[in-house]
């Protein structure tokens, strides 16, 4: 199937939110592991999304230039292209962009998208993120308000997160402390800004404990209980019924307690990054180690072409990696579960 449209797209989360699923997020970096997350989703019969956070599209860019824009337009052509030789959605997303990085990143990719549905395309991604935690809200609200009418204008998703997610990711780093737990009133001042869907759609990634990477037990304490009490608390103030469409970012290493009681709460969207770099680089450092005489010239020998042909261990780095992305749509409940 082709890569989805805004029509298919808004259908995937509505769909997720009414059967309490979610759909894994995949980080890719390269043409190789964008097949990965491409090959786990099908052989899941799961729709899904494929991201490009704002590192992963500057080493798309290429180390000469580093160049963003250049990096995750050139990956989003290839998958239009490569995507429709599988059989299920996928939509095509920006993972965490601060305001240093806006104008180099998320406002030119809006642009032209903005460009390709006045010709009658399709936009070029289907959603984007605009990460303003490290703003007041005041300010990260008043940025969001500027975004969601020019996302809605290219027929895209904005995807806000108004409070911090911990550790570090792409050079952004929150420390690991009570901040990291959105209130009743940061959800309600949200809704006042962006509204309910009338000013446009966009994902919600609120903070319930998040913390990118993986920690040992004890070190994070997720309370994913949490997205009742804003969905409650700004439906009674506003009257709509589980008003957000939230995002579990930090999902690598959740117990698969914290991921159930995520979607019950209307979580619709979990990143993965952390984990399926894991299953991606695993199978390759194995292969290394097992075959060092080969894939090393030792001792002026002439090695093993077949050993260090980057197909051989590509093959077993794709593999493993969509194994991972199929075992996180079972976790969130996606698998079998795609568009007809």
């Amino acid at each position: 199937m082709p890569i989805a449209t805004p029509e298919v797209y808004n259908e995937m989360l509505d769909r997720a939110k009414a059967g309490k699923f979610a759909y894994p997020a995949i980080n890719v970096t390269s043409s190789q592991t964008l097949h990965a997350a491409l090959r786990g989703f099908a052989e899941a019969e799961s729709d899904g999304i494929v991201q490009i956070s704002t590192g992963g599209a500057e080493f798309l860019g290429g180390q000469y230039s580093k160049d963003m824009v250049t990096g995750a337009v050139a990956l989003a052509e290839f998958a239009h292209i490569v995507a429709e030789k599988y059989p299920v959605n996928i939509a095509l997303h920006t993972d965490h962009c601060p305001k240093d990085k806006l104008d180099g990143y998320v406002r030119p990719l809006l642009a032209l998208s903005k460009k390709r549905v006045d010709a009658g395309l399709t936009p070029l991604f289907q959603s984007h993120m605009w990460d303003g935690s490290a703003e007041t809200l005041a300010d990260n609200l008043a940025i969001a308000q500027e975004l969601l009418e020019q996302a809605r204008a290219a027929k895209i998703i904005l995807e806000v997160e108004i409070t911090p997610t911990g550790g570090e990711e792409d050079g952004v780093s929150h420390e690991i402390n009570d901040e990291l737990y959105t209130t009743v009133d940061d959800a309600i001042r949200t809704a006042e800004a962006l509204g309910l869907g009338e000013k446009g759609r966009y994902l919600l990634a609120a903070s319930f404990g998040n913390v990118h990477g993986v920690y040992k037990p004890g070190n994070v304490v997720l309370r994913p209980e949490l997205l009742k009490e804003l969905n409650d608390g700004v439906a009674a103030k506003f009257g709509k019924a589980s008003p957000f469409d939230f995002v579990f970012h930090g999902g690598s290493g959740s117990t698969e307690q914290e991921i159930q009681t995520a979607l019950e709460n209307g979580v619709v969207k979990m990143n993965l990054d952390t984990d399926t770099q894991y299953a991606f680089t695993r199978p390759v450092a194995g292969h290394m180690f097992a075959n060092y005489d080969g894939v090393l010239k030792v001792d002026g020998e002439v090695g093993n072409k077949k050993a260090y042909d980057p197909r051989t261990w590509g093959k077993l780095a794709e593999a493993s990696m969509a194994a991972r992305v199929v075992e996180a749509t079972q976790n969130l409940r996606s698998a079998g579960n795609k568009i007809k």
